[in-house]
């Protein structure tokens, strides 16, 4: 069993700033890969940014890319998501997730990770 904690959500104007987190934790585990999706009120689990472990290549969704970036910390087994540039649109709950089976399935699935935090709210306002 893998535990995620998130933390970091909150309230920002728009054009403002916040820093996400999310730290893996439990018993002998190895990861495969760590990523974010966001999902706002009525629609799907959205693909934001994702880092497969071992060779740390990052992934980004279009709608994000250079505003957002994925960092990680390997020995806390932690991953960041600072966000820059925020937007009205990019309020919704933000979930990080967890790869330790290897799947196999490309980072932008949510089929793709095995574990979910419980999400963080992030609020842009206009």
């Amino acid at each position: 069993q893998v535990q995620l904690v998130e933390s970091g959500g909150g309230l920002v104007q728009a054009g403002g700033s916040l820093r996400l987190s999310c730290a893996a934790s439990g018993r002998a585990f190895s990861i495969f890969a760590m990523g974010w999706f966001r999902q706002a009120p009525g629609t799907e689990r959205d693909f934001i940014a994702a880092v497969t472990w071992g060779d740390g290549v990052t992934t980004y969704a279009d709608s994000v890319k250079g505003r957002f970036t994925l960092s990680r910390d390997n020995a806390k087994n932690t991953i960041y998501l600072e966000m820059n540039s925020l937007k009205p649109e990019d309020t919704a709950v933000y979930y990080c997730a967890v790869d330790v089976r290897a799947t196999m399935r490309a980072v932008v699935f949510p089929s793709a990770y095995n574990y979910w935090g419980q999400g963080t709210q992030v609020t842009v306002s206009s």
